[in-house]
């Protein structure tokens, strides 16, 4: 398989990209149709309730159709678009930032003779797309080579991302923040040293058909509600599929997760996140990992070969978060419900915890399903199946299957939502920020007050030391650079930190 460093490819692999270069894949094909009426529908379409929920709020298409060639800048095509317009990018390499602060724009990439049109960061640009606009769709790129993201959204609702081949992209692959109403579906991701797939602080999302492997966090849910991970192979990652609550964001809560029908298979790679990051903590060889998150069901998944657990069920004080962090987040597990998934070879080799655990219960083989810690209301059906340990309060549940609930796509488009300068501020230091630098509570980093002492009037400071950080505390770790941060983020930031009060 294709390894972090893009060293090989497996056969596997290999047929998916294929199957993705000539133009068709689960029935679905995104070259460009005889009307743009018709292109428009196809951008939305896809056999099932998601798709259908999104088809429902197309309008017929009416707007401008822009053609970028290799040697043209996508970013002169958006600054003449207008919402309901088309932007259709050929084969070509691209180096640039896509930044996207209108609505209703669709980014088509055209695959012709297996040539994809390519993004490449070249280890130096911090993002591929970049949008705070509503509405917008982005299908059909290769995205490679960007230190921080490859496609991220700031506040946008009612987007869709499809059909991306994302490559070593720095901190994350796909990463829609505060956004709602959105479908991320058939994409390929790997050599990602955060989330491949990290959808935070959003609402009504549902993310299928995506390969994800070689990461270090497969599919991550954090601090969201009403999302579904259906039909994805996850594999070869450190952790594959998460869903947890980061205390100190301004939602407070992560609940309504469906994880349904997914491969979940020998995520055992090694855990490359940088030091200090949320996921770094995150156990090589753990399949499913649920934290703090409420209402969450597990169901009709192949969970095999991860070496440390297949499902791990914890909270705050147990994943190594304390509580006190954050008093408004509830710190436990409850209504967690697991039915009828396959599991087979897990926990081969656990850490050192598990080892003593299972040192005490006389056990030899590792464990298909951990809960750890407190919690409440958590059910699982056939309990027989599975090598289990610490799920003794778990009862049988009332409800034995989750297909009732097909998307959480809504019927209708959620409401645009504008993204104002301080709300990008807010936005970065919950998101990248907090959870390190709490307000007057030290965490990994210095309290975010002592912070505002040493800049008292000086963002540029902070801006400054965010591009380079220095050590100069021996009671704490080295800071990593953010400089994968937009510049206009950086100041944001700066500014939100200077102005921040408990």
């Amino acid at each position: 398989m294709l390894n972090t460093k893009g060293a090989s490819i497996g056969k596997k692999t290999l047929f998916f990209i294929i199957i993705l270069s000539i133009g068709f894949y689960g029935g679905y094909k995104f070259f460009a149709p005889t009307s743009e009426v018709a292109m428009v529908k196809n951008a939305l379409y896809r056999s099932g309730a998601s798709g259908k929920a999104l088809l429902n709020q197309t309008k017929e298409f009416t707007g401008q159709v822009f053609e970028v060639k290799d040697g043209d800048l996508i970013m002169d095509a958006v600054i003449k678009a207008q919402p309901g317009d088309l932007i259709r990018v050929y084969p070509g390499t691209y180096s640039e930032t896509v930044y996207v602060d209108k609505s209703d724009i669709t980014f088509q990439g055209i695959v012709e003779g297996g040539e994809w049109p390519t993004l490449d960061g070249k280890t130096t640009l911090n993002d591929a797309f970049l949008y705070s606009g509503n509405g917008i769709h982005i299908e059909g790129f290769k995205i490679t080579k960007y230190k921080g993201n490859g496609i991220m959204g700031q506040a946008g609702n009612n987007f869709v991302i499809r059909n991306n081949w994302i490559v070593d992209t720095g901190v994350y692959g796909i990463f829609p923040q505060y956004g709602k109403n959105g479908l991320i579906e058939y994409n390929t991701l790997t050599g990602i040293e955060d989330a491949a797939i990290y959808v935070g602080m959003c609402d009504n999302i549902d993310v299928l058909h995506n390969e994800v492997f070689g990461n270090v966090a497969g599919i991550e849910f954090e601090n969201s509600r009403h999302c579904i991970a259906e039909n994805n192979n996850v594999y070869d990652n450190a952790g594959g599929i998460l869903a947890f609550i980061t205390p100190g964001l301004p939602i407070k809560t992560t609940y309504d997760i469906i994880i349904r029908n997914n491969f979940v298979n020998e995520n055992n790679h090694v855990n490359f996140a940088p030091p200090g990051s949320t996921v770094a903590g995150v156990p090589s060889g753990t399949g499913i990992l649920i934290m703090a998150a409420d209402d969450v069901i597990v169901e009709d998944n192949i969970i095999s070969g991860n070496n440390n657990v297949g499902i791990l069920i914890t909270d705050f004080p147990n994943g190594g978060i304390k509580a006190s962090r954050d008093p408004e987040a509830d710190p436990n597990p409850d209504n967690v419900t697991i039915l009828n998934n396959l599991m087979m070879r897990n926990g081969a080799d656990p850490i050192d915890e598990i080892k003593v655990l299972m040192k005490t219960l006389f056990m030899k083989v590792g464990p298909d399903i951990l809960a750890i810690g407190k919690g409440s209301g958590s059910a699982i059906l056939n309990r027989e199946k599975y090598v289990t340990f610490g799920i003794g309060s778990y009862g049988n549940p009332t409800k034995t299957t989750s297909y009732g609930v097909k998307t959480f796509l809504l019927d209708k488009p959620a409401e645009h939502r504008d993204i104002t300068k301080k709300q990008l501020g807010e936005f970065t230091y919950y998101g990248v920020c907090a959870g390190c630098h709490a307000f007057n509570t030290r965490l990994i980093g210095v309290p975010t007050n002592v912070i505002q002492a040493i800049h008292t009037n000086n963002p540029q400071g902070i801006v400054d030391y965010i591009n380079a950080p220095k050590n100069l505390r021996e009671d704490y770790p080295e800071m990593p650079p953010q400089s994968h941060l937009s510049e206009e983020a950086k100041m944001a930031v700066a500014e939100y930190i200077l102005g921040l009060k408990k």
